[in-house]
């Protein structure tokens, strides 16, 4: 076998290791998924149609995730976005035996030491929803309109760093796509790079 051709099985074999993220498109319909809460319960995305949806990837090991809620912003924003109808979904997909895996247990246990204000929190350890939706760090958010379509993706604000005084002047961008949909106007912002943790994914699956 030639250099090339080595090379070639080599790249092919590590994209097949590597977690193969989706690429969800801005005002296309959001992927359905179905998953397990910390209760136990069956959680369907279908079930919310006609509601705003928050997804928000969490890994409570973060640093990024910590600066939110150490602070008690992400929990304050929760508690105004549900007042207001909205249904916002903490999503963590840490595998098994990674930086950030809940069990039910951990993560009613973290939920309470954090004052977490969400509507539920979706096991996803095997990393589907994730996947689905090419969640790529913690926190990584999206926002689903009333019609079931994707109005926001990407970070939770525009300060892609652990210092919580980079809270101070911070462009919320989730807060902000949240107010366009409520006021009937176009999210004006409504993608952004991402930042955080990566998410702990079974890189073996």
């Amino acid at each position: 076998m030639t250099v090339r051709r080595t090379l070639l099985a080599a790249a092919f074999a590590a994209s097949l290791a590597a977690p193969a993220f989706a690429e969800p498109e801005l005002g296309q319909p959001a992927p359905p998924f179905t998953a397990k809460d910390d209760n136990g319960k069956t959680v369907s995305l279908s079930q919310f149609a006609g509601k705003t949806v928050v997804l928000e990837w969490t890994n409570s090991g973060c640093p990024y995730v910590g600066k939110h809620y150490n602070s008690g912003t992400m929990q304050a924003l929760q508690k105004k976005e549900r007042a207001n109808g909205v249904v916002w979904l903490t999503v963590s997909s840490s595998a098994p035996d990674m930086q950030g895996y809940f069990t039910p247990k951990a993560a009613r246990a973290w939920a309470a030491k954090e004052h977490w204000a969400g509507s539920d929190i979706l096991l996803d350890g095997a990393g589907k929803i994730g996947r689905e939706y090419g969640a790529k760090n913690t926190p990584h958010m999206f926002v689903i309109d009333k019609a079931g379509k994707i109005a926001y993706m990407g970070g939770i604000d525009d300060q892609p760093y652990e210092d919580p005084d980079s809270l101070k002047g911070a462009k919320p961008y989730v807060a902000m796509a949240l107010a366009d949909l409520k006021a009937g106007r176009p999210v004006a912002t409504p993608v952004s790079r991402p930042y955080g943790c990566s998410v702990k994914y079974n890189s073996a699956e």
